[in-house]
């Protein structure tokens, strides 16, 4: 009798039985009336985007994260998805994944107008990507709540922007070979300002946002840079660390002292004393292809604030990534798996 009964409950059990849904990539639209861009007024505020739904993807129970990847100059959603393998993350984590996809008639190279004013200001692009955020949450029920905005280059630089300008619809802001928000005052400045750091105080820019916040909420920032990065110098890197410091509040900026070239890695790509202050932890590992890796990392009653990798011999690309496609360097540290495990800890 138990033997009939396991047979009867096996046979239901392989009928009913459904394997989860392969992920899969869907596209939309979505636009902002707050989204025109000073830098190509005649463009509509509305930008198209691709959605990667993971594996076993659902419409009903718990509402999965929202991560944003926005591609970097020259670059498509597919391409971007592709070479950081974004997907097998997604499956991985649950994640629902925003690509938005910049037009060339607002941008001849593709690039995010991250020099923008308006954008820079919580405008123009910016709202457009938060737009899309919204029509996910909407159409494949993401978790607004959990959102966490990343991207390479000028899409790190938007990024920060949203973080910046937009703390109440962001968890954490994930920044590879970007800049800061605000970081140059003019399109005419942008790539002095790539090549040799803001010519404004970024962090008074996050300091007047914090002030404009009734409650602020905090956001948190992990920055990954390469130290041979000659198209966005790192001196970017350590204004955007100091900025989202700011935007925290977090006393680092106040106590003094720095975590400068002293610290053994290649002088040449580094910050000049002074512009990071000193970490509350510091980590450095040889990997087996010889690069030195250093992550600082600035935190507040144990929860992350700032982490900021360092990577010596890496230079305008995304770490671990294929490159078959442009602006990707196969060499660890796999700069996807640094954003999994950072949007595990602050919208996990």
């Amino acid at each position: 009798m138990k033997r009939l009964l396991a047979a009867v409950r096996g046979f239901f059990a392989r009928l009913f039985r459904r394997a989860p849904a392969p992920g899969r990539f869907e596209s939309g639209t979505a636009g902002a009336l707050q989204g025109w861009v000073g830098t190509a007024p005649l463009v509509l505020p509305r930008r198209d985007y691709l959605v990667y739904l993971p594996r076993g993807h659902r419409r009903f129970g718990r509402r999965p994260p929202i991560v944003v990847l926005c591609h970097g100059c020259r670059q498509t959603p597919e391409d971007f998805a592709a070479a950081t393998r974004i997907a097998d993350a997604a499956d991985a984590n649950g994640w629902l994944v925003l690509l938005p996809r910049q037009k060339d008639d607002a941008n001849a190279w593709r690039c995010w107008n991250w020099f923008d004013a308006r954008t820079s200001r919580g405008a123009g692009e910016s709202a457009i990507v938060l737009a899309q955020v919204d029509d996910v949450r909407r159409e494949h029920r993401g978790d607004g709540d959990r959102v966490v905005v990343a991207g390479l280059s000028a899409g790190g630089a938007l990024a920060a922007a949203i973080g910046v300008r937009h703390a109440d619809r962001v968890r954490g802001v994930f920044v590879h070979s970007g800049l800061a928000c605000g970081a140059a005052a003019l399109p005419a400045d942008a790539l002095r300002v790539m090549r040799q750091g803001p010519d404004v105080d970024v962090v008074a820019i996050a300091t007047e946002a914090r002030r404009g916040r009734p409650s602020p909420q905090p956001v948190a920032l992990c920055v990954v840079h390469g130290d041979d990065d000659d198209v966005v110098a790192p001196r970017n890197a350590a204004a955007l660390v100091r900025q989202f410091l700011a935007l925290n509040g977090h006393p680092a900026l106040a106590r003094g002292g720095s975590s400068a070239a002293a610290d053994g890695l290649p002088a040449a790509g580094l910050p000049a004393a002074g512009d990071l202050p000193l970490p509350d932890r510091e980590t450095r590992d040889t990997l087996a292809s010889g690069r030195i890796v250093t992550t600082r990392e600035w935190v507040d009653a144990g929860r992350l604030v700032v982490r900021y990798v360092a990577v010596a011999g890496l230079g305008h690309a995304w770490s671990g990534g294929d490159d078959a496609f442009a602006y990707n360097d196969p060499l660890p540290p796999p700069a996807t798996e640094i954003l999994a495990r950072f949007a595990a800890e602050v919208a996990g």
